[in-house]
């Protein structure tokens, strides 16, 4: 049985007797009914996640995941395919949006090469990035299948051995991604699995004009009609127009919900990742705890078929991890207010007259 199976038969729905323990509590802490609002929901789903009624939620680690994307050679992004390099050396520098959100946090960032189309042998080799390199970059969508099945399930078993090598150091996963272009698989990926047309699900990415926009919903239809991909087959569909980071973050979500871990994710990258570890395993859908509702559009038609209303929405476009960073604060409070408020009785104050 190979490790992408295992851990499909690893997960098992949130744990409901934990839920309903929690829900007691919750419902006599010493404040007017729910008055926390969406913290308390919050707190429900990291009980059934976790199992506890005490979770421990201290230890966060955001994992981005970054690769480059063939379908860059049909003029879909306003940036050259080069900044992905250039990026990650940024990350290690520690100069970049999540890092300095991650510090503000203290939620520690690990960096994933997963297919960038640049030489990074001096981060690898320092220890700075991981290299979970399958090929430099995805090939062209837009003219065939962007990778082999095989190569599919590397990508999400990445993401799974990563998580396995970090469970006992962690409580809270978050997930993130660096990649020009990739908004354009991930619109493709919403498009397939939710059954939207692209020009509903596909939009400005790093800033594109109306023409450019119009253009990369006509190469998606595209690779769309070229490619063919089995909704119903989550690997399928990741494997025909998707990308290597996008593969990695699904196997970061599937590892979690085997391990019983929340996993925060990010934006429009993230969510594409979801519906794909959502189509390999439902259940892994209860460990999900969406970060943010980003300003792209066909973000909110993908947090809908995932039954995931999100935290924080604050416009944000960026990836990174960005989103995640900043909602890990509100997962660790959630959790406090279940472990840490008193109830009425604890705190010997009047309940509510009937």
């Amino acid at each position: 049985m190979s490790l992408l199976e295992q851990t499909i038969q690893g997960v098992s729905p949130q744990d409901k007797a934990t839920r309903a323990k929690a829900k007691s509590r919750l419902d006599t802490l010493v404040m007017p009914h729910w008055a926390l609002g969406r913290l308390m929901d919050l707190a429900l789903d990291i009980a059934g996640i976790t199992r506890s009624l005490k979770p421990a939620l201290a230890r966060k680690t955001i994992i981005v995941m970054a690769g480059d994307h063939g379908v860059v050679e049909e003029g879909v992004s306003k940036y050259p395919r080069e900044v992905t390099t250039q990026m990650m050396f940024n990350f290690v520098r520690g100069g970049a949006g999540i890092n300095v959100l991650a510090r503000l946090n203290n939620v520690r960032v690990i960096v994933v090469d997963m297919g960038v189309a640049g030489d990074l042998r001096a981060l690898v080799e320092t220890g700075k990035i991981l290299s979970r390199r399958i090929a430099p970059g995805t090939r062209n969508m837009a003219k065939g299948s962007a990778m082999t099945r095989e190569q599919a399930v590397q990508a999400i078993e990445a993401g799974i051995e990563i998580v396995n090598g970090m469970s006992d150091t962690t409580d809270v996963f978050g997930t993130g991604d660096m990649g020009i272009g990739n908004t354009t698989p991930s619109a493709a990926i919403a498009t397939v699995i939710t059954g939207v047309p692209a020009n509903s699900t596909t939009g400005r990415g790093t800033g594109i004009d109306d023409r450019v926009l119009s253009h990369k919903v006509v190469v998606i239809e595209q690779a769309l009609r070229v490619n063919r991909p089995n909704a119903t087959d989550g690997l399928d569909v990741l494997a025909k127009v998707g990308g290597f980071e996008i593969g990695g973050i699904a196997g970061v979500i599937l590892g979690a919900a085997a391990r019983g871990k929340p996993v925060v994710i990010d934006g429009f990258i993230s969510t594409a990742a979801a519906l794909i570890a959502q189509a390999l395993s439902p259940a892994a859908t209860d460990y999900i705890i969406a970060a943010h509702c980003s300003a792209e559009t066909g973000h909110k038609v993908m947090l809908k078929h995932l039954g995931k209303e999100p935290l924080l929405d604050l416009g944000m476009r960026l990836g990174e991890g960005t989103g995640a960073a900043l909602a890990m604060n509100l997962v660790e409070a959630a959790g406090r207010v279940l472990s840490d408020v008193a109830t009425f009785g604890e705190a010997s104050v009047s309940g509510p007259q009937q």
